[in-house]
């Protein structure tokens, strides 16, 4: 790892000084608004960013700067037929709860590890047409007083019983008639579950999030992100207002703007504030052909967490039109601003701004740059508008523009200390090419299940020759970095601050590393051996502080990332995905991981590739296969790599995995609607690129 720092000197400090505190586990925790509102919970973690303001920051003070060197595992939990791990665990009362795979919730006792009850809700069997969309990723799960809820890929919402695990209740959130998913942790307020999803490069489909009792599992309101076909009526004032930033009829198209990550509960203002996504498609000129902002894309939306009703909202990119979503997450704060008092909220989306709003009125306060920003020279405070640079809408010709879809900083959470008055943000310094040649712009469809952006897009490479990614320390009041550590991955794990100045964050490299919340010096790393997508949390037991954490390579970087990410080696099944929990002088021996495997292409002479079939191959993996096992069916761990793979060399048994659901169980979907001919052309275009990679290793 290398560093770089820039430290200010001058650091201006927001926020409370915290005593040395020891816990002891409470007994019958209420997990209710005032539970998730406190700084105090007792040593638990009582929701996905700790408490409702998600900072993410802890005020446990037994593991400290001069002792973190002493962390050692105490405890781990083996996760079998597992491969894609992000989640943040919930801490109540000793027990320890989580989501993996396939949405598989368990509940451990959190001094041991010991298993107390797991709930599989049977994703392969229950939908395995519908798992094509998007990708087996849960972020959390949410409790409410004595029950938890789980979020499937499948798009339902399920109630359990925390104690036992029974489920009590399950409701579908999503029409199964439309190509979306659910990857997002549900977020729990005010007797409410709310939930939101993915899908807007699958299909022509319009986002909305709902809010259900978590009760009964009824629905209590739905808020929609874009407007639908004026002819229908609108379902609410918000939408009317929406739909005079729209052009053309680009409800055929969807709009997009779907919510599948990213909300907060403001318990002291009585608000909701829902971070939304991108267009459907990408492409502006195709969904509102003459222009406009296209309200709620990419906004920050104030909503009544009674009704869902509209209070007021913050576009950070209007009309964007390069896959910008603020579904990142939203951070709550009192800072002093100018000598002022102001109740704020940060968030650093995709777009590569970091936004700092008065959260009473959605007053634009600032908007500075994190990272390198090609499309707009800077915002205009007066009109709370990004400036455009000329031609970054791709309007005769492609363009290289920073960041790309894969962002500035992507759903890896960052955190605030208050203590040290800086949010710390994993950001990604990389490029996309943008262009729509060949594009039909005016007969442009879109089908569902199938990934049609309306955009030619390509990697740009890195904007730094330094780094492709980094860990910033970002002072959200001068709108300044104040340390930084360069990163030699883009895909790092989200980010855990603590009340001793402890900064913890996960790499793609396997390490889990503990710095110097001031100064951004590294005092503590641990190699697990098996790259780190999710976030760390602690919690502390009968006077005893933990450090825990899910080990498993995952994300869309895991599916999408090609030769670069599949290079680090965490290949689908080559490593043991583990929850491990850490401890002062902890005795626990983990077994050693499985050494790195980049999976090598079989080599075949009885399989004679027909290139006509292949380049049709291509076409159809591209829009159906590529989301999963890579592009270029390169896979990158989330998936196997096809080309190392010999189901595609027997027709039958390509069959029987892709057509018959042979392997649903695991996460593999059924395409029940591909032809004969489909799926040949599919194993052409396997084995071609399996040929290419051998001819190149030769």
């Amino acid at each position: 790892m290398k560093m770089k720092k820039r430290i200010n000197q001058a650091l201006v400090v927001v926020g409370f000084g915290f005593l040395s505190i020891s816990f002891t586990s409470a007994q019958n925790t209420v997990v209710n608004d005032d539970a998730m509102a406190r700084i105090n919970q007792n040593g638990n973690w009582l929701s996905y960013g700790r408490t409702h303001s998600e900072q993410r920051f802890s005020p446990l003070t037994d593991i400290t700067k001069e002792n973190v060197g002493a962390l050692q595992p105490d405890w781990y939990f083996p996760i079998p037929n597992s491969h894609s791990l992000v989640s943040t665990p919930l801490v109540v009362d000793g027990v320890i709860y989580f989501i993996a795979s396939l949405n598989i919730v368990r509940a451990l006792d959190a001094t041991s590890g010991e298993e107390l009850w797991s709930f599989n809700p049977q994703v392969g069997q229950v939908a395995p047409e519908r798992m094509r969309a998007g990708w087996d990723n849960s972020r959390g799960i949410a409790i409410w007083e004595d029950k938890l809820f789980v979020a499937t890929w499948d798009g339902r919402l399920i109630g359990l019983n925390r104690e036992s695990g029974e489920q009590l209740w399950s409701t579908q959130t999503i029409d199964p008639a439309l190509a979306m998913y659910i990857t997002g942790a549900p977020k729990a307020f005010k007797g409410k579950v709310l939930i939101g999803n993915g899908g807007t490069e699958n299909g022509p489909n319009r986002g909305y999030v709902s809010a259900y009792d978590a009760e009964t599992g009824d629905q209590a309101w739905r808020f929609w992100i874009v407007p639908g076909n004026p002819a229908d009526g609108f379902e609410d004032d918000a939408m009317e207002m929406a739909a005079e930033t729209w052009t053309g009829e680009w409800w055929r198209h969807g709009g997009g703007g779907n919510s599948w990550h990213g909300w907060t509960y403001d318990a002291e203002l009585e608000q909701l504030y829902i971070g939304t996504g991108n267009g459907s498609p990408w492409n502006r000129k195709i969904r509102s052909p003459s222009g406009g902002d296209n309200l709620f894309l990419d906004s920050i939306v104030a909503l009544d967490p009674d009704t869902g009703a509209y209070l007021w909202h913050h576009q950070n990119t209007p009309g964007e039109t390069w896959d910008y979503n603020s579904n990142m997450d939203i951070v709550l704060a009192d800072l002093v601003i100018d000598g002022e008092p102001i109740k704020a909220l940060m968030q650093a989306p995709k777009n590569g701004f970091f936004y700092v709003i008065n959260r009473k009125n959605g007053e634009l306060l600032s908007a500075e740059k994190i990272t390198e920003v090609t499309w707009a020279s800077h915002y205009d405070l007066d009109t709370a508008r990004p400036v455009e640079l000329p031609g970054v809408r791709y309007e005769t010709s492609a363009i290289r523009i920073s960041p790309g879809p894969v962002g500035a900083h992507s759903w890896h959470a960052m955190s605030f200390n208050p203590n040290t008055g800086l949010a710390y943000i994993p950001s990604i310094h990389s490029s996309t090419v943008y262009g729509d040649a060949g594009i039909d712009i005016e007969n442009f469809e879109r089908e569902q299940w199938r990934l049609n952006t309306g955009v030619n897009s390509r990697p740009g490479g890195g904007t730094r020759d330094d780094a492709p990614a980094s860990l910033q320390a970002w002072d959200p009041v001068r709108q300044e970095q104040v340390w930084e550590v360069l990163a030699d991955d883009i895909w790092n794990a989200g980010t855990l601050t603590t009340a001793t100045n402890l900064l913890f964050q996960g790499r793609a490299d396997g390490h889990l590393i503990a710095y110097d919340a001031e100064t951004g010096e590294e005092l503590w790393d641990y190699d697990l051996g098996l790259g780190i997508s999710a976030p760390p949390i602690t919690y502390a037991i009968d006077g005893k502080q933990y450090l825990a954490l899910l080990v498993g390579w995952g994300g869309s970087m895991a599916a999408l990332g090609g030769s670069q990410a599949a290079e680090h080696g965490w290949s689908y099944g080559a490593q043991e995905r583990r929850l491990i929990a850490f401890s002062l002088n902890g005795t626990a021996v983990l077994p050693t991981q499985a050494p790195p495997l980049v999976p090598q292409p079989l080599s075949s002479s009885d399989f004679i590739v027909n290139q006509d079939l292949a380049v049709e191959g291509g076409l159809e993996f591209n829009g159906t296969c590529s989301m999963c096992h890579g592009g270029g069916a390169i896979a990158a761990g989330i998936a196997p790599d096809l080309r190392a793979s010999g189901i595609p060399l027997l027709r039958e048994a390509f069959e029987n995995v892709v057509r018959n659901g042979a392997l649903s169980d695991n996460g593999m979907p059924i395409y029940r609607d591909l032809t004969d001919e489909q799926l040949e052309s599919l194993r052409h275009y396997i084995r071609s690129r399996a040929e290419v990679t051998l001819r190149a290793n030769q």
